[in-house]
């Protein structure tokens, strides 16, 4: 029988869903939310706001009026309290300072740094801990636990292809294969991860800027392959507008805003990613091209594949990446059909 109650569910509800207004401005730290409930009433709430500020149990604590009912509250937590000095002080001895009386965790924090510790703080406190409520907190920080159990970026292929199935016309054009919506939903997705990636023929073909134009927030950190550096440095992707990565075979050095970061033949891509983990790059969204794309599905290298599916026909030209995996979401943006799967081996 599960110890906890709806109740409980709501509240937990509650701090994942303050949790999610973290997402693309706290990396490479954890998105965490907490509710601190008195008498089955919310007192305080916060959540982590900006990547070295404060955490979101600090912001929950500082939101409560009275203090002193803290004694006599519980608090609800997506991700177990930091016990470490990093950019702020351990949340976990914050809570023991206070002396709540009970902490409710959705998932522990798989960081060596933590991992179980700042459990054992509160309970060595004597406060009252309960774990493993609401398995949706595993999907909200799936990011950064890519990051600490498998030492790369968490992988989001992307991509567009046409109701037969192209990802391009034989000429590599590829405008427009999804509808102005679909368009829009991607600038989102771009705010809200810290890179974005592709391939030689795309940068050449698409010249595109990679940024966030039709959405509020942050720009990604662009990164482009380009092994032989062959690209026409009059592209958008070096006119040093946001921080961009170009990985290649030949040289690194640093111009402007872009990185050149040298790799050798070999494994090619993994090096890329493990470069891109080094870099506290937690996360990374792959737009093509379908070489690219392709070569992620058949290395296992990628977590999630979002793909526009469009009623528009080309007949002929590059085909669109083969990939299999287990559907997460399903829905119609105007004409345009939208498909999340995961990769059910990671």
């Amino acid at each position: 029988m599960s110890p906890f109650s709806d109740k409980d569910t709501l509240f937990m509800l509650r701090a994942l869903e303050l949790a999610a207004f973290g997402k693309g401005k706290v990396s490479p730290n954890p998105l965490v939310g907490c509710v601190i409930v008195h008498n089955e009433k919310i007192i305080g709430e916060g959540w982590h706001k900006q990547y070295g500020k404060a955490h979101a149990e600090v912001n929950a604590i500082e939101a409560v009026k009275d203090k002193k009912l803290l004694s006599d509250s519980i608090a609800y937590v997506t991700l177990e309290p930091c016990s470490h000095f990093g950019k702020t002080p351990p949340c976990a001895d914050l809570l023991v300072k206070h002396q709540l009386k009970k902490v409710v965790i959705a998932s522990t924090d798989p960081n060596p740094l933590v991992n179980g510790k700042g459990i054992e703080k509160l309970t060595s406190a004597n406060i009252d801990v309960e774990v493993g409520l609401l398995e949706e907190a595993l999907m909200l920080n799936q990011r950064f636990f890519c990051s600490v159990q498998k030492k790369r970026p968490f992988i989001i292929l992307k991509w567009a292809e046409t109701a037969d199935g192209f990802i391009a016309r034989k000429n590599f054009d590829s405008k427009w294969i999804s509808n102005k919506h679909s368009r829009k939903m991607v600038h989102k997705w771009r705010a809200e991860e810290d890179a974005i990636m592709v391939g030689t023929n795309t940068a050449k073909y698409d010249n595109p800027q990679l940024n966030v134009r039709d959405w509020q927030g942050g720009n990604p950190i662009r990164v482009v392959i380009d092994k032989k550096l062959s690209l026409e440095k009059g592209l958008f992707l070096f006119d040093g507008s946001q921080p961009t990565l170009c990985y290649n075979l030949l040289e690194s050095k640093t111009h402007k805003n872009t990185v050149y970061v040298a790799l050798e033949e070999e494994n090619f891509l993994e090096q890329l990613l493990a470069d891109l983990h080094a870099r506290e790059i937690q996360s990374v969204i792959i737009e093509g091209g379908s070489t690219l794309l392709q070569s992620c599905i058949d290395d296992d290298l990628w977590d999630e594949a979002r793909i526009f599916v469009s009623k528009t026909m080309f007949k002929e030209g590059i085909a669109a990446p083969m990939i299999n995996g287990e559907q997460l979401h399903y829905e119609k943006i105007g004409e345009d059909e939208l498909k999340i799967i995961r990769n059910g081996k990671n």
